[in-house]
């Protein structure tokens, strides 16, 4: 049964409950009022006999006794006597929890705090991971992947594939591939195509970067989609090559460029400098095929590729069988099993590969598997998965300590209680009542805590998204509150109040009536009570010591990551990205293009240096190519590709990395010039050993590739990603390529990109009004972006790890102040026979030590183990690192013992004749 149907079966129950509820009070209002009549009858009757109105009122209540007695049989047969209790209940638990506010404070605060944390971790842990593409049936959906070994003849691919020990998984297949296997398809109901892509758009009159989804014509029909707004794109749009220049736009798009206009269709958009129309709206939730997150804002034919998104080559990628780029997509049919639609698809793949491709000897065949395709491509799982599951542990700990928390200050509580419990069982009460009621109250206290928890996992579900997205890019996440969030709640609030709130009830129900009533008789004799609070009060330290311990490891590699030196000077950098379409610059005009900006740029008010690269410097992206040193004879299967970057000719100098030999690019390393490379002393290292490159030839592999002659040797940078050692690299002058496409300027500039943006705007848009900045942040925020799950986690752990020491410090406190207030008459009798204040004061500091230097063992050997599983997440750190854990045990003795000062001071100041008289 679907979430939905759940709800709309609970919803028809409870209304059907409450309508009874509504029928029997009007038959108990009814039974009353004609008992009231008679009543009132009957005394009028006895007074006009001649008896006095009290003695008539007396004499019909006797007389009616049978009558009342039925009531009250009807009352419990209707089943309001279980309601009346109820309501009594919550009546009597909402004023004791009034008569404490401090008490009820803290406790409701601490639960809505940790059932909040598990509550946001939850919806987004289950978006993140769970969900599936808003489409009917999503579970029949497979996504077409394909495995080979090291030696499989593909070799040209672009989107997403990963390397294995075995060779490589990949989900990208050839158009040719796919139209074969679409035409011989027997197996499933349908077949579709979609690649997203992100291209440049002017959509209103804007200029702007956006994600753009090529889908077959099909797409919509084997989705069974309906748009909200106008049409879906149809077969006959994805005909001929530019055929259908038609598109269907995202609700998130309609909104934010047309306002909600149905007036958008008919209206063009530009994609690359082509114009395409807007034939429909795709509805609200919609994210495409690729992912469940983000949604594509403009849908086109896939057809449309060869004219708007040209990559690969010089053939069309329509037609090119050696450029493997588009995902392939099916419905189960039903009926066929998986396993068989699987092999009978394999077959074909393998027939499509030899009647496009020509296999080379040693050349191995790929294997097609059907994966899952409810989520899309679901290409974050990995990425996302561990800490994801490291998150819901932590906050699982923190709602454990709250629960903790609560119970420790329950049972103290109760012993306050004992008086009136034992009175209340005197009276007649049941212990089941009794248990009954108090149990009543920490459901109370857990509902309040789960309101508060739901408010925040409400207001704090898109914060965890936006702290994992760079400042400069749009959340366009979509992260929906939905009912299994709510379900989610009520079940840990009803876990939470029956966790923390039984053992106390228990206990309390459970007090002997005679020693209770006697015991304040008894106060210099009765014995120290308390243990299982300081039992409860250990399991909380052992708690805290192990999420501050997780948060001291995340926060030290945080350190450590943001002391990598990166190898140049980061500081008073404003970076962006400029991509030029090829439609309107192809080969040569896209360099030209480059060229002009960059002299422009460097004209701008404020700009220092200009320079620009094909690759960001510690973006997470990165090109490689062959590196085939002249003179060497290199294997055809053993060539080792080199990472490289194209640059300007001052990138060393604008970016302040050191030349440490050679030269480095000038004016006359032009398109017509011999051309030249840099390479990195990491590179000099591993090629060139014991001897100076300066003079070196090397080709990027092809044997019609031209010689690159090395004229300079560079210092060491980070290329990709802060976490790898700083790799051997070499730099190409952009202005001798054929072709870059895409390029990102670095600007050293004292200016804040805000400051400087509209003079950026002003010299793009004077060159070309279609092209628009993209990714806009200065070089710092692209390093703090290399670090975003590192400083999430941080961010996170050590929040929770606040929390869970101020949880501690008002258990230990509670605990500990409980017990003076207990061993009033002891420390007074003690203080009486000569014991000094100062001894007293260390005793109840000792007692407090021992307490918590026992949880705080348990807690370390606990946070050696956890440290294990989140090794692979730690950078510059060993999960054992003595100087966290003794950091992590200091704090949690210095919390336990600021936590038991004023209990202590209170205990030393005891007067003994006060002490002696107490209660």
């Amino acid at each position: 049964m679907t979430m939905r149907g759940w709800f709309q079966q609970m919803t028809t129950k409870l209304g059907s409950w409450l309508r009874a509820v509504a029928h029997r009070s009007r038959l108990e209002a009814d039974m009353q009022e004609e008992l009231q009549n008679h009543l009132e009858a009957r005394t009028a009757d006895l007074i006009r006999a001649g008896y006095a109105p009290e003695e008539a009122a007396r004499r019909a209540r006797i007389e009616l006794g049978p009558a009342l007695m039925h009531k009250e049989e009807m009352r419990a047969s209707l089943g309001l006597r279980w309601f009346d209790e109820l309501a009594s209940d919550l009546r009597y638990a909402t004023r004791m929890l009034r008569k404490s506010p401090g008490f009820t404070l803290i406790a409701v605060a601490s639960l809505a705090l940790a059932i909040g944390a598990n509550t946001t971790i939850f919806t987004v842990a289950k978006q993140l991971l769970y969900a599936r593409l808003d489409v009917p049936r999503p579970d029949e959906l497979r996504l077409f992947r394909w495995v080979g070994d090291r030696n499989v003849l593909v070799h040209n691919l672009w989107g997403n594939w990963d390397n294995t020990d075995q060779g490589i998984d990949c989900s990208s297949f050839s158009y040719p591939v796919y139209l074969q296997l679409r035409a011989h398809n027997n197996v499933m109901q349908q077949i579709f195509a979609f690649k997203e892509d992100n291209m440049n758009a002017t959509v209103a009159g804007t200029a702007l970067r956006t994600e753009i989804a090529m889908v077959s014509g099909d797409f919509y029909h084997a989705l069974e989609v309906t748009p909200q707004l106008g049409r879906t794109i149809q077969p006959l749009d994805d005909g001929a090559p530019g055929s259908g220049a038609v598109a269907v736009i995202s609700d998130s798009l309609w909104t934010r460029a047309f306002n909600r206009s149905p007036a958008v269709l008919g209206q063009t958009i530009t994609l690359n400098q082509f114009p395409v129309t807007i034939v429909g709206v795709n509805p609200r939730g919609f994210t495409g095929a690729q992912n469940v997150l983000t949604p594509a804002d403009i849908f086109v034919p896939l057809s449309l590729i060869t004219t708007i998104d040209q990559k690969g080559g010089p053939t069309p990628l329509l037609s090119d069988t050696s450029e493997w780029w588009v995902n392939v997509m099916g419905r189960l049919k039903p009926g066929v099993a998986e396993a068989s639609t699987q092999a009978a698809l394999n077959v074909e793949l393998s027939a499509a590969v030899h009647s496009t491709m020509r296999p080379q000897a040693g050349e191995t065949m790929p294997r097609l598997e059907l994966a899952d395709g409810s989520r899309g491509l679901h290409f974050m799982d990995e990425r996302v998965k561990k800490p994801m599951y490291v998150l819901g542990v932590f906050t699982g700990l923190v709602l454990l300590l709250a629960c903790a928390n609560v119970a420790n200050l329950l049972l103290a509580r109760g012993a306050q209680r004992q008086r009136e419990m034992s009175v209340r069982l005197a009276l007649g009460a049941g212990r089941l009542r009794v248990l009954r009621q108090l149990l009543t109250e920490s459901l109370l206290l857990a509902g309040m805590g789960g309101a508060g928890g739901l408010l925040l996992g409400f207001l704090g579900r898109d914060a965890l998204p936006r702290l994992l997205t760079p400042p400069w890019e749009p959340n366009h996440v979509i992260m929906p509150f939905d009912w299994w969030a709510f379900a989610f709640t009520a079940a840990i609030t009803l876990a939470t109040g029956i966790l923390f709130g039984m053992a106390p009830a228990w206990m309390a129900s459970h007090t002997e009536v005679s020693s209770s009533l006697k015991e304040s008789g008894q106060t210099a004799t009765r014995r120290r009570k308390g243990f299982s609070g300081k039992m409860i009060v250990g399991f909380q330290v052992a708690l805290s010591t192990l999420l501050v311990a997780g948060a001291a490891l995340f926060l030290r590699s945080l350190w450590a990551l943001n002391a990598v030196d990166v190898g140049f000077n980061a500081d008073n950098l404003v970076l962006m990205q400029i991509n030029a379409p090829e439609a309107r610059y192809p080969a040569g005009k896209d360099v030209a293009l480059f060229r002009d900006l960059e002299q422009r740029l460097a004209a701008v008010p404020g700009a220092e240096q200009v320079t620009l690269s094909s690759i960001a410097l510690i973006s997470g992206s990165g090109s490689n190519g062959g590196f085939v040193v002249e003179g060497e004879k290199p294997h055809p299967g053993k060539r080792k590709p080199e990472l490289f970057n194209l640059v300007g000719n001052t990138f060393f100098s604008t970016m302040q990395i050191p030349i440490v030999g050679g030269r480095g690019f000038g004016a006359q390393d032009t398109a017509s010039s011999l051309k030249v490379a840099i390479i990195n002393e990491a590179l000099a290292r591993e090629r060139f050993p014991g001897v100076s490159p300066i003079g070196k030839r090397f080709k990027l592999g092809g044997d019609t590739d031209p010689w690159h002659q090395i004229v300079g040797v560079v210092a060491d940078t980070h290329y990709s990603k802060l976490r790898d050692q700083m790799p051997p690299q070499f730099y190409l002058p952009y202005v001798q390529q054929e072709q870059v496409g895409g390029m990102t300027f670095e600007l050293r500039t004292r200016l804040s990109p805000g400051d400087i943006l509209p003079s950026l705007q002003h010299v793009v848009q004077s060159a070309d009004r279609d092209l628009p900045i993209v990714d806009l942040r200065t070089q710092r925020q692209q390093i703090n972006a290399a670090m975003q799950i590192e400083r999430t986690f941080a961010i996170l752990t050590s929040s929770f790890g606040l929390l869970a020491l101020a949880l501690a410090c008002v258990g230990i406190y509670g605990v500990m102040a409980y017990s003076v207030a207990q061993r009033t008459n002891e420390i007074g009798i003690r203080l009486a026979l000569g014991a000094e204040r100062g001894r007293v004061q260390r005793m109840i500091l000792g007692e407090s030590t021992m307490l918590s230097g026992a949880g705080v063992v348990v807690g370390i050997c606990g946070a050696l183990a956890m440290g294990r599983l989140v090794k692979s997440m730690l950078y510059g750190i060993r999960s054992n690192d003595p100087l966290t854990l003794v950091v992590s045990v200091a704090l949690l003795l210095l919390v336990a013992l600021l936590a038991s000062w004023i209990p202590a001071r209170r205990a030393a100041g005891v007067e003994p004749m006060q002490a002696l008289r107490h209660e």
